[in-house]
């Protein structure tokens, strides 16, 4: 009974004890090894090829087993990776953001009266510029009060002394109550003034001048001055201007003269006359500047001799004559005063 044992040995590495034991002659159909007994077709040698199929069939299942596992195992460590690398971003960007917030505040410092006192006998440095200073109550400062940088100032500014500036920007509505400038003033926009305003020295405007109420001036000088309505004079029109020149005519006879004073608007004309003198013109008047078009010259004699002439006038842009149609008296004495207008 020597073949059951050595069919055990011949059994693969691996093979359980229940496969060996139904390879035992026990479990024949027979119970038994005789030489006249027949075995089954799948006897010993075709059991230890079903075994190896099965072996091997086991082993190629557990390698896709232990294959599978480690492909999960990759990507379970590849998704921890992942979630370690943004957990560590996120908090990186949180501890940045505190650390901004914390160096853009400014810390606020109380004055208490005793804080007061000691500042008062002494020089002190209070704070530092990451630092503000509240001061709750009103503050009084003797001396000079200087401010490195900007000065801010949130409600109005109450000034009770004069105020030096090297330059002032007003972009707002701004109330002054008096205004002294001692240099020249630029206003690039309106500028609309409520009060009566006094101009020490000149006034020049470059473009045109509208008034709606009264203007008060003791002397005004223009090139030229236009009246769209009426002309109310309540003194003298003093006319003034340059002499013009003057020839004398024949109605001045033989030794007469002429002479004229005034300017080229108005004036007088005194006339002597001579010996025999003849019908024409005793003088004619050449105005210093011509006139646009031909003026109305106005005459008014003066003197009894003048008003028993028979006088008329030639006239034209340049120059007029006072002219007699008659013969007048020898050795008299008149005038004319003359009135130009264009």
């Amino acid at each position: 009974m020597d073949e059951p044992d050595d069919a055990l040995d011949a059994a693969p590495e691996g093979e359980d004890l229940d496969s060996s034991s139904s390879d035992s002659p026990a479990d024949s159909p027979s119970g038994g090894d005789s030489p006249g007994s027949s075995k089954p077709s799948g006897g010993p040698g075709g059991d230890k090829k079903d075994d190896s199929a099965a072996i091997a069939q086991q082993a190629s299942k557990s390698g896709t087993k232990k294959k599978s596992f480690a492909r999960f195992n990759v990507y379970l460590v590849l998704f921890i990776f992942v979630l370690v690398i943004a957990l560590g971003v996120i908090g990186a960007t949180y501890i940045a953001s505190k650390k901004s917030s914390n160096t853009t505040s400014i810390s606020s410092q109380s004055l208490s009266g005793s804080s007061f006192a000691q500042l008062a006998n002494s020089d002190a440095t209070v704070g530092d510029t990451g630092q503000v200073l509240n001061v709750q109550s009103s503050a009084i400062f003797a001396g000079k009060l200087l401010a490195r940088q900007d000065l801010e100032v949130a409600g109005s500014l109450q000034v009770g002394g004069t105020v030096a500036l090297n330059g002032l920007t007003v972009n707002g509505t701004t109330q002054f109550g008096q205004v002294q400038i001692n240099k020249n003033l630029a206003v690039a926009g309106d500028t609309s003034l409520q009060g009566s305003a006094t101009i020490a020295k000149s006034l020049q405007v470059n473009g045109t001048g509208n008034f709606s109420g009264a203007v008060s001036a003791p002397q005004l000088t223009t090139s030229s001055f236009q009246l769209n309505g009426d002309l109310v004079l309540t003194h003298h029109v003093v006319i003034g201007g340059a002499t013009p020149s003057h020839s004398g005519g024949s109605a001045l006879g033989s030794g007469g003269t002429a002479s004229v004073s005034g300017s080229d608007s108005s004036g007088t004309v005194s006339i002597n006359t001579g010996a025999s003198p003849a019908a024409g013109c005793f003088v004619t008047v050449d105005f210093t500047a011509k006139f646009g078009s031909t003026p109305h010259v106005l005459l008014t004699p003066v003197g009894s001799s003048a008003g028993g002439l028979s006088y008329y006038v030639n006239r034209s842009t340049s120059s007029f004559s006072i002219c007699d149609s008659s013969a007048p008296p020898a050795s008299a004495s008149f005038g004319f005063d003359y009135f130009v207008v264009d």
